[in-house]
């Protein structure tokens, strides 16, 4: 039930997902960020398998960070994206992760950027792209309203158009979303869309 998606605007990228974390029936907590920085300049959205979402994300964010500090420079955003993929074509015949991934980054050179990248190592690209059952939704609203020349107020309108619709529509809709940005000033959390607050329950 997981909903991760985003978009390439002018001069930024957005990338948003659910903040629950599900087992089974249950859920665990309306507060969990799927959205990872690799980097000052890089964000990495993933949804799948709750253990492989971390720790695959999270080596991926310790590779970045060591070939910095190895090398004196940063990975682009491109490099990361090829390197994730290499990991996970790696694995696909040893121990595969179930884990799918949007990268969104700012080069200087290139500008910003989105990557979407499959658990069987596909490697895209793209000027936007979602993953999960929210997929259904936000893509065919993104097809109607997304432009490459927006900004980032209609981008964030675009992006609450996508949440209105995944709740409206989806039987098991995620109520809690989480939307990051990056540019040329770097990556950070732009705001939370909250309609169900966690519960802290008193034991009896």
């Amino acid at each position: 039930m997981e909903c991760v998606f985003g978009l390439v605007g002018n001069g930024f990228a957005i990338v948003a997902a659910d903040t629950s974390a599900v087992h089974s029936i249950l859920v665990h907590k309306n507060n969990e960020d799927k959205i990872m920085a690799l980097d000052s300049h890089k964000l990495i959205a993933a949804s799948g398998e709750p253990g492989d979402r971390v720790q695959f994300t999270e080596y991926v964010q310790k590779n970045v960070s060591l070939y910095q500090f190895r090398n004196g420079i940063p990975l682009t955003t491109a490099a990361a994206a090829n390197f994730t993929r290499g990991e996970l074509a790696t694995a696909l015949r040893k121990n595969p992760y179930s884990v799918n991934i949007l990268m969104a980054g700012y080069d200087k050179e290139a500008g910003a950027s989105l990557y979407y990248i499959d658990y069987i190592a596909t490697l895209h690209k793209v000027d936007k792209g979602a993953f999960g059952y929210g997929s259904y939704f936000s893509l065919s609203t993104m097809d109607r309203h997304f432009r490459s020349d927006m900004s980032v107020e209609e981008a964030i309108d675009l992006v609450d158009k996508c949440i209105l619709e995944i709740r409206s529509r989806l039987v098991i809709a995620p109520p809690n979303f989480v939307i990051k940005i990056v540019d040329k000033d770097g990556a950070r959390e732009h705001a939370w869309r909250q309609s169900v607050q966690d519960v802290t329950t008193a034991a009896v």
